[in-house]
């Protein structure tokens, strides 16, 4: 009898250790023996072009197992019916079983790497693995939000204003890092709450990435062909979702409902209706800030405003939790001081006005080898205004920047 094969990724491979299972493709035609040894990641790319994908028997899995019973033992718990039992997919287990791996300690965050692998993931969802690996960066980058907040946010705030090849990535990583801050450190909302509406956010357009992508650099305005693909994209990514084997309905509904949650208290809602609102705020904020080949980006105070208040011009929740996370002055934005000094926004302050930032450019105009650090709640290094980007003339270093975001013992 063939065995039960379960996907695994390459990534997961240890050069230089022996085999702990027999690796399989597709048809279940063994790639290598238990014991076998890779010597270079050059030979697991090598075997996995041969078999386009790889696979391990699921009796040898014990982590697999586990989780199995898991996802089993929680639909019982949930007076699920024995049909949907019995009904339960290959991939919604190794999505819940992604999900449920512990976090793994994660070395210093490479931002141009994650952005590469979510566009290369959101571009092609009938690949191998990619829900599992999308969830993977998501807990990686949860990770980094964790350690030093300040610097994802500087990070993607700096690439979206940097560049728009990849649009439609960077804006997901930015809105999931923006609302996943708002649910942990405003609203307190629990971890596996705060995990789907990442999920969500980082999954809300993969209905239509490369149109998104497209858009972003197309000078004229949608056509009625692309205005159509916009409107259904919604229910195009969960249908998407769900035949990667998305089984979470609080993700699912925040995603169907991104674009067209009304506003109101967030108490009332359902769950998945509360993440598409704080979605939907973020998503607002992020894209008024991001330059587009058709459009200059806002202010952040324009951003601000249009995500505080919702359409009846009242403060929505969300939105001012959104804002009270991520801050008026986000890390990553550019401001002029009274000193006339142009500074990058490195951490956020005690206030959502008065962040720390670092001037990159004097007050005669001339750009600083060494970036100055500035507190501008204090009166003689007040913000004021903000400065678009595009306006900044200077080359800015990510490494050494994102240094600067550190959290440091002294605030």
């Amino acid at each position: 009898m063939p065995p039960k094969l379960v996907p695994i990724s390459a990534e997961s491979l240890r050069v230089g250790e022996a085999l702990p299972f027999p690796l399989y493709d597709a048809a279940g035609i063994l790639l290598a023996n238990k014991g076998f040894t890779f010597t270079s990641r050059a030979e697991i790319q090598t075997l996995l072009g041969r078999g386009g994908a790889l696979f391990i028997d699921a009796a040898d899995s014990d982590l697999y197992n586990r989780a199995f019973v898991s996802v089993l033992h929680g639909m019982v718990l949930r007076e699920a019916t024995i049909g949907q039992i019995a009904g339960v997919k290959l991939g919604g287990v190794e999505t819940e079983l992604t999900r449920a791996d512990p976090d793994i300690p994660v070395g210093p965050p490479d931002w141009l790497d994650y952005q590469t692998q979510t566009n290369t993931m959101l571009r092609d969802p009938s690949a191998p693995m990619v829900l599992p690996r999308l969830i993977r960066i998501q807990k990686h980058v949860r990770q980094h939000t964790i350690r030093n907040p300040d610097g994802a946010l500087f990070a993607l705030f700096h690439l979206s204003a940097s560049e728009i090849k990849l649009y439609s990535a960077t804006h997901a990583l930015l809105v999931s890092v923006m609302a996943g801050l708002a649910a942990r450190e405003v609203l307190n909302w629990p971890e596996e709450a705060e995990t789907s509406l990442c999920l969500a956010a980082l999954t809300m357009n993969i209905g239509m990435t490369d149109l998104q992508d497209r858009l972003a650099q197309q000078l004229s305005p949608p056509t009625p062909e692309q205005r159509q693909a916009i409107n259904q994209h919604p229910r195009r990514s969960v249908e998407l979702l769900q035949t990667l084997g998305v089984k979470d309905q609080a993700w699912l509904e925040a995603v169907l409902n991104h674009h067209t949650v009304p506003s109101g208290p967030l108490a009332p809602r359902s769950p998945g209706m509360r993440m598409a609102r704080l979605i939907q705020r973020a998503d607002m904020f992020g894209a008024r800030l991001a330059p587009r080949a058709s459009r200059t980006p806002t202010s952040p105070a324009s951003a601000m405003q249009a995500s505080y208040f919702d359409e009846n011009r009242k403060v929505d929740e969300a939105g001012a939790a959104l804002i009270k996370a991520v801050g008026i002055y986000s890390p990553g934005s550019m401001v002029k001081l009274q000193t006339e000094e142009i500074a990058a926004v490195i951490r956020r302050g005690a206030n959502t006005t008065t962040p720390k930032v670092a001037v990159i450019i004097n007050r005669e105009g001339l750009p600083l080898v060494e970036p100055v650090v500035r507190d501008t709640a204090l009166r003689d290094f007040r913000i004021v205004a903000s400065v678009p980007h595009r306006d900044v003339k200077v080359q800015i270093n990510l490494q050494r920047m994102l240094a600067l975001t550190a959290p440091t013992t002294g605030g």
